[in-house]
């Protein structure tokens, strides 16, 4: 059949170049469709001083690992495209870029055919490697904001020189919400900041950082149905913490001593009044007891394993609010940006398979969905915490690998069709 492959890839990010490179090893013909360049999300949906808030030596793409002089250090935004473009380079795998695909289904022969912006493919396996943020969140509240204010998602960000010379409204407290609302302050805009449930994370205890403790301990290794919380920690926000600077905690209590003005989470717009909801004291706390629960992990651990390594100082809160405010004139407070950081949707629509559940999350078992020959990779938390990062793809993509290669020698062998299966091949392919 013409352009018909072993196997296709969806996605030309780490996941899919990673799962390239395993195929490539195994000999297997493929295809990476990327609807931008390699790299896209990093280069235009990250702000200017965005930087990995884990260290480099965690960057362990198959066949290639971090090749820079700082593997303690954090790789700031461009460098993690050159890392990219590095990688890309090192094998030259097979990308399409500037390629959409627009949707993919399966014949009743089990064969995928796969609709492009450039045309069609068919393939005997296909793997989804889009990762799991699609959609931008922005809630239907946003639109009882006038157009005067302007409404920016945190992929949308850049620096605080591109906003208004006013003040920043920051909803969400997570990753990209706790930096972006850092990166303002520094600059020194007055920022407004909506504390949400999200967790922070210690960033060095003890004489090391938090990762390396967490590596030596062998959570990185911990498979998702071997976690407390199984798959539900899918969807759980990640700690906040920062690579910037050499690696720091963020502490929101500190920003607040420094003059930015936290409030619980956003709860109504009306007129010109926001609402908040009255949880701010109970979210800082709550960040912080899940910062100690670390600590104390990582105590019992060097306790058991009789570990020498210096103690610190007890955690004290530096700022505790005085009186919560529910409610903030915008305009008294010249607020002329509003920031959404509240993560992304997944949007896999275009995958007209039915492998998905009530929330359009794919069922699948470390990448391999019920359907043979579709996987999944990139997801969070596909089997273990860095199956959507650059520390652990590698493992999932080689194991995708082996079961695509595995596969493939299966569909291999010959076999006698029946008449009724040659009269449906034939249907399929005059008909395609």
């Amino acid at each position: 059949m013409e352009n018909h492959y072993p196997a296709l890839v969806v996605g030309g990010g780490q996941a899919g170049l990673s799962m390239s490179y395993c195929l490539k090893e195994k000999g297997i013909a493929h295809l990476v469709f990327e609807k931008e360049r390699i790299g896209h999300s990093w280069r235009s949906k990250r702000w200017d001083s965005f930087c990995l808030v884990t260290p480099n030596w965690q960057c362990t793409l198959p066949g290639f690992s971090y090749p820079g002089s700082d593997p303690n250090g954090f790789m700031p935004r461009n460098e993690i495209v050159n890392y990219i473009e590095a990688y890309a380079a090192s094998f030259e795998p097979p990308v399409k870029e500037g390629v959409e695909v627009l949707r993919v289904r399966r014949n009743r022969l089990g064969i995928f055919e796969v609709t492009t912006s450039i045309g069609d493919f068919t393939a005997d396996q296909v793997v989804i490697a889009t990762g799991g943020y699609h959609l931008p969140k922005i809630p239907k509240i946003a639109e009882r904001l006038p157009e005067d204010v302007v409404q920016l998602h945190s992929s949308e960000y850049r620096n605080p020189q591109s906003l208004l010379d006013k003040a920043v409204l920051v909803v969400g407290t997570g990753q990209s919400g706790c930096q972006i609302a850092e990166d303002l302050h520094l600059a020194g805009k007055q920022v407004y900041l909506c504390v949400g449930g999200a967790p922070r994370s210690p960033r060095r205890y003890r004489g090391k950082d938090v990762v390396d403790w967490l590596d030596q301990m062998g959570y990185y290794d911990l498979p998702i149905d071997e976690h407390p919380q199984r798959e539900n920690i899918r969807h759980r926000t990640n700690h906040y913490v920062t690579g910037r600077g050499g690696g720091r905690e963020i502490d929101l209590r500190q920003f607040a001593l420094e003059g930015m003005q936290l409030h619980g989470r956003l709860k109504n717009i009306q007129d010109n009044r926001l609402e908040f909801h009255g949880d701010l004291t109970q979210n800082l706390d709550q960040a912080d007891a899940v910062a100690e629960s670390i600590k104390k992990t990582i105590d019992a651990f060097i306790e058991k394993n009789q570990i020498e390594a210096p103690s610190d100082p007890p955690f004290r809160p530096v700022w505790k609010p005085q009186e919560e405010r529910l409610t903030l004139d915008y305009r008294a407070a010249n607020i002329g940006t509003v920031i959404w950081s509240i993560g992304y949707e997944t949007n896999f629509r275009w995958v007209e398979i039915p492998v998905f559940d009530g929330k359009g999350y794919p069922g699948h078992d470390r990448g391999i969905t019920p359907v043979k020959g579709l996987y999944f990779l990139g997801l969070p938390w596909l089997y273990t915490w860095g199956s959507g990062r650059f520390s652990g793809v590698a493992r999932d993509a080689r194991y995708l690998a082996d079961r695509g290669a595995a596969r493939q020698r299966v569909k291999a062998a010959p076999r006698t069709h029946t008449l009724d299966e040659v009269a449906l091949l034939n249907e399929v392919v005059i008909g395609s």
